[in-house]
């Protein structure tokens, strides 16, 4: 999987849910660039995901698809 440029990355974040923008906007300016690149492709799929389960997973409403998903999921709750 090719990675994005930042901008294209940014764009896909924008999402038709605030909190969703908030939370996503905020790992790709604050970890993305520190990331490892499986964490990296990790976000690409999870921006690939439908808002209303992407909303369901971010909440724990829901298990993520993928146990690679999960973990940048816990990395956006818990800001680590």
């Amino acid at each position: 999987m090719r990675l994005m440029d930042k901008n294209q990355l940014r764009w896909k974040c924008r999402r038709g849910m605030k909190e969703l923008d908030v939370l996503l906007e905020r790992f790709l300016a604050d970890r993305y660039d520190s990331a490892g690149v499986a964490c990296q492709q990790a976000f690409l799929e999870l921006l690939d995901l439908e808002d209303p389960e992407l909303y369901a997973c971010l909440l724990g409403q829901q298990a993520a698809p993928t146990a690679e998903l999960q973990d940048v999921i816990e990395s956006i709750r818990t800001r680590r």
